[in-house]
């Protein structure tokens, strides 16, 4: 019932931590940075360019645990610098196009020079 994400070819975290869980027939990811999966790499730029890789990211979880984008319920939204907003969300818009998921959007100081963080809570049709 319980199972760890693992995506395919990607780099290990440097925390102990993993992409996501699933529980039944829900999927909780992990907080997602800017960074590329498979090489670990951060992938710094503008608030733009961060939310979208942070987005993806997100997608390659949810998929690597059988869901979807089209399937998440609920994200929380850490952002640090609350003037990103407006730009983040122009972004995030682009990822959900149909029925909205809940979201909290939180801000926070990060961990290195990262200016976004989301992580999901998605259910596997």
């Amino acid at each position: 019932m319980d199972k760890v994400i693992e995506i395919p070819g990607s780099a290990p975290s440097a925390a102990p931590l993993s992409p996501g869980r699933c529980f039944g027939d829900l999927v909780f990811t992990s907080g997602q940075v800017s960074k590329d999966l498979m090489t670990g790499k951060p992938m710094a730029g503008s608030i733009e360019e961060e939310t979208e890789q942070v987005l993806k990211n997100v997608k390659t979880v949810l998929e690597a645990a059988g869901s979807s984008m089209e399937c998440v319920l609920k994200t929380t939204v850490f952002l640090v610098n609350k003037d990103d907003f407006q730009a983040m969300n122009k972004v995030y818009e682009k990822f959900f196009p149909g029925a909205k998921p809940g979201r909290s959007t939180v801000m926070v100081g990060l961990v290195g020079s990262y200016k976004v963080e989301i992580e999901a809570i998605a259910y596997k049709k």
